[in-house]
């Protein structure tokens, strides 16, 4: 499609964007919009530095190129560079989306009236202690084409629809907020949901009217398959992440391939080609996703890359090479992380606890060697029976000790699709999943 310049390596990536959000907060209309976007990402390498542009216009690509060579150094030997050397040629074209259940095809209208229906199902405005409520449904589509010098041509495509129901809960001053929220493919997928999202609503409701402190110390802990998602997401996804450790020597010397880093109960991978919302079957890079197993039976075994990271470390490409959108450079990202399914029964982990805390929720995480999470709902367990609600801080631990003493999991996998990645000033759409875990000493706040 174009004329990539001679001596250089180059690539082109280009994104078609649809996008409708709806949002009503306390019975106003807080946002109503529709767009589409057009837009690419063009690179020039010449084995020393990347030269890089973007732009609205589909059409001055060509000149950008042309523009990025004309800055860059001719380098006759730049197939034979190591990071250019392992970046592959692919040649695909994948649009699911856009030849069944396109979103670009629902009206406007459409998606209000499954709005007015939630809201109308799961707000109750004789609730007192809910002070303010949230509903909203988005949903967007993106094609990707990929061109590089090398010869790769990949064209693939992506949609989401989002709705979720969400509550200020307000006792005593203090205010509680939580709800419930669904991310799916398709439009009919968010149909249906209604007894849930009320389900959820009343278990905030219980917890506000009764939660109290917790008492600041070490505890056991039991972690629901959501909070463990936010765990393996946070703690040690982001450290698998290898351009993380490309100047930290000591990152490189604790993270070391055949290291016993866990209890061998524990195996964690990241895959791109599931069909979640971290689902890129070629990155950004044009790189075919793989199955990249980061920790089996708690021994490390892999990493994730882009090119830059699998040449410096002497590694393989696993298709990790992802940007928020056209505007940014990519870099490495997770898509569909998770815990892998163990053998022990949920509740007797809960049952075999004296004194600890059931974590149900959490809002958010933090990772690297120390890790935080902040719980939503938790509870307190004693002698193997979930109790009174608690209010939680934070909870922390190291990541290393964390994994070896989790002494069980659980048979209840579950993957979650509702997660979004911040990092380095960029937004991704990801997966995370797991099992209910058992740890045997978390610090709790």
């Amino acid at each position: 499609m174009y004329q990539f310049p001679k001596d250089l390596y180059a690539d082109v990536r280009i994104e078609e964007k649809y996008c409708l959000a709806l949002n009503v907060q306390n019975g106003e209309l807080e946002a109503d919009l529709k767009f589409t976007e057009f837009g690419a990402f063009v690179r020039v390498y010449d084995g020393q530095m990347w030269y890089t542009a973007s732009t609205n216009n589909i059409n001055d690509i060509q000149k950008e190129l042309d523009n990025l060579a004309v800055l860059a150094t001719p380098n006759p030997y730049i197939l034979d560079n190591p990071m250019v050397k392992r970046l592959q040629v692919n040649q695909s074209e994948d649009l699911r989306f856009a030849e069944t259940g396109d979103v670009r095809d629902i009206s406007r209208n459409k998606w209000k009236e499954l709005l007015d229906e939630y809201i109308a199902a799961c707000v109750d405005e004789n609730i007192e202690e809910i002070n303010v409520w949230n509903a909203y449904v988005n949903c967007g589509y993106k094609k990707k084409s990929f061109y590089s010098s090398k010869g790769a041509a990949v064209v693939q495509d992506m949609q989401n629809c989002w709705l979720g129901v969400s509550y200020g809960i307000t006792i005593d001053g203090v205010t509680t907020y939580g709800g419930k929220n669904y991310s799916k493919f398709y439009k009919d997928e968010l149909l249906g949901h209604e007894e849930e999202i009320k389900q959820e609503r009343d278990r905030y409701l219980e917890f506000a009217r009764n939660a109290v402190p917790v008492e600041p110390g070490e505890y056991t802990c039991v972690l629901s398959p959501f909070t463990t998602a936010m765990f393996a997401h946070e703690s040690f996804g982001h450290k698998s992440e290898a351009d993380f450790m490309l100047n930290d020597k000591t990152l490189q010397e604790e993270w070391v391939m055949g290291k016993k880093v866990g209890s061998e109960l524990i195996s964690i991978c990241d895959r791109g080609d599931l069909l979640n919302h971290g689902y890129a079957p070629y990155d950004d890079e044009g790189t075919k996703a793989t199955e990249t197993w980061l920790m089996k039976d708690g021994v490390l075994t892999g990493r994730l890359h882009d090119a830059n990271s699998a040449a410096v470390l002497g590694e393989e490409l696993t298709g990790n090479s992802r940007a928020q959108n056209y505007k940014y450079f990519p870099m490495v990202r997770m898509t569909n992380t998770f815990i892998a399914k163990g053998k022990d029964d949920p509740q007797e982990m809960i049952a075999t606890v004296k004194d600890g805390i059931y974590i149900y929720d959490v809002m958010y995480g933090t990772g690297q060697s120390t890790f935080t999470m902040k719980p939503m709902i938790a509870y307190r367990i004693r002698d193997g029976k979930l109790c009174e609600p608690i209010r939680i801080n934070v909870v922390t631990g190291s990541v290393f000790k964390t994994l070896f003493d989790i002494d069980a999991v659980g048979t209840d996998y579950e993957l979650f699709d509702t997660y979004s990645c911040g990092k380095n000033g960029q937004s991704a759409i990801v997966s995370a999943g797991g099992p209910s875990i058992r740890v045997k000493k978390l610090t709790v706040n």
